[in-house]
């Protein structure tokens, strides 16, 4: 079984464990490294522009580019995860309790202090 082939989960299981190793890395050496030692303000930033990207390139309608700009925001975000010591086990373990339920009703049960 290629890369592309095996269960989504795997690579991004993959991928996290890669970025939890690069913690300690040379950051002169390492990009994750680098965002790890620019701090959580920094890492917050990078998914904000990716996220911004990935809208531009759909609005744009250019497959490609969303699908690039698409990766580049799931290894930022998985970097954020890393920083704040969220295992994506927890954030799959939400996505489940979600499953089958509206999204009006998930909105509805959140408590209301809470921000969206």
């Amino acid at each position: 079984m290629n890369d592309a082939s095996r269960p989504a989960g795997d690579v991004l299981e993959r991928l996290f464990k890669t970025i939890e190793s690069r913690r300690s890395a040379n950051p002169e050496t390492s990009h994750t490294a680098k965002l790890f030692q620019k701090g959580t303000k920094k890492i917050a930033q990078k998914v904000g522009e990716e996220a911004v990207e990935v809208v531009i390139e759909a609005i744009r309608n250019n497959r490609k580019r969303l699908v690039d700009e698409s990766a580049d925001l799931m290894y930022h975000m998985l970097v954020l995860w890393a920083d704040q010591h969220i295992n994506p086990a927890d954030v799959w373990a939400e996505l489940c309790r979600r499953e089958g339920v509206s999204g009006v009703e998930e909105k509805a049960g959140r408590d209301p202090d809470s921000e969206d």
